[in-house]
Order: C-alpha cells, then sequence, then structure tokens
C-alpha cells in the first residue's frame, strides 16, 4: 500500500467508494464525528476489548504504526467508555491517523481540542474495567462489516467503509471511474436535465402504472 493510494482514498470518500466497491464493506452503525470536517484512510489496528473494559487499548498503545487507524470494539456495543484524553494523548504520540470505536469515548472537548480525527457510536462518561484480556490484531465485527488487520479503512462525515487489502487497487479504479460519470451527470443536471429521465425512471413508473 502506497501513501498516494490512502490519499486519493481519503479524498474520494465512503459514499463515492461504498457504491463503487458494489456496497461492499459499509461499517453500517451510527458515528459521531469529534472532528467536524476530518477525513481518513488508513490501515486498520483492531482490538477486541473485554466487555465494558478497556486493559486491551493500554495494551495495543505500544503496536500503533504511523498512519493506521485504531479500531476499539466490544463483544456487544455498550455505552461505555473505552477511550479518553489521557489514552487519545498516547495514540497521537505513535503516529495513529484516526480511530474508529464501537463502544464510547468520553472528555469530547478535550478530543476535539487534541485534534485526532475519531469516529464513535457513543459519547458516555461511565468507565471502563481494566481486568478482562481480550483480543489484538484479531478480526473482528464493526458494524456487519468483519475488518481485518491490515485492511483499509476510510472514513468522514458520512461515516465509514472497510477495503480489503487485496482489493484497494480494483476499488481505486472502480471509484474513479465512478467520479467521471457523475462529473458527466452533474453538466447534465446542471443544463436542466431530470435525473428521471436520465436515469429511465419515468418509463419505468409509466410502466408500473400500466400494470393491471
Amino acid at each position: 500500500m502506497i501513501q498516494d493510494e490512502l490519499d486519493r482514498l481519503r479524498e474520494l470518500g465512503v459514499a463515492t467508494i461504498y457504491e463503487a466497491s458494489g456496497r461492499q464493506g459499509l461499517i453500517d452503525m451510527p458515528l459521531i464525528q469529534l472532528l467536524p470536517g476530518s477525513r481518513v484512510a488508513g490501515p486498520a489496528r483492531t482490538v477486541l476489548c473485554g466487555q465494558d473494559d478497556n486493559l486491551m487499548v493500554h495494551a495495543v498503545i505500544e503496536q500503533i504504526q504511523p498512519g493506521e487507524v485504531l479500531v476499539l470494539t466490544m463483544p456487544e456495543p455498550a455505552p461505555v467508555a473505552l477511550i479518553g484524553e489521557l489514552l487519545v494523548t498516547q495514540v497521537i504520540v505513535r503516529g495513529a491517523a484516526g480511530i474508529l470505536v464501537d463502544a464510547a469515548v468520553r472528555d469530547a472537548e478535550e478530543l476535539a481540542e487534541l485534534g485526532l480525527p475519531i469516529w464513535t457510536r457513543f459519547i458516555r462518561v461511565k468507565g471502563a474495567s481494566k481486568t478482562s484480556l481480550g483480543e489484538l490484531n484479531g478480526v473482528v465485527p464493526v458494524g456487519g462489516t468483519k475488518v481485518s488487520p491490515g485492511d483499509i479503512l476510510v472514513l468522514d462525515a458520512d461515516g465509514a467503509v472497510c477495503v480489503r487489502r487485496d482489493s484497494v487497487t480494483e476499488v481505486l479504479q472502480a471509484s474513479e471511474a465512478r467520479l467521471a460519470k457523475e462529473a458527466q451527470l452533474r453538466e447534465l443536471l446542471l443544463a436542466g436535465k431530470l435525473s428521471y429521465d436520465l436515469h429511465g425512471l419515468r418509463e419505468a413508473v409509466e410502466q408500473k402504472r400500466r400494470e393491471p
């Protein structure tokens, strides 16, 4: 994976990549974007915590490599804070590109000030225990998608999508083609054409109306 590819995935964004990849890899869950306007693309560093426990978050920090997206999960999503200001400070020092939390964060204002892009299911004060072993660098389910270490996560204001490591080139090509097609369509729409006609939807509606 080269940085130019990651940069382009970030620019293309979640919606384009999701559609161009055949609607695969969607992280389908409610997400709060703590840093408005942020966009991230990077390889996943996965963590499965014990239920309502963040011991493994402390354990994974020394393994984080620059540019990675830290993915924090539990067996069942719950409004328990897996990270706050002090943990995120350490993650920043390690050079992570962002964090995806399928649980809660706290210290939300301080996290926004730190400037690391973070997406989270919940914002809650309730603290986690530090007693349960989990798993580092395994396959984790997040929002209906299984994320493997090294898979590419793309996150922006629309949410998150996962691109398999061996599919990046194919997805990039399909995304660029979709972008070009949308540019042509936009010109037609600006000229007054209607998507209702351009996509053949008027004909489909009329056909349904004629059906007994």
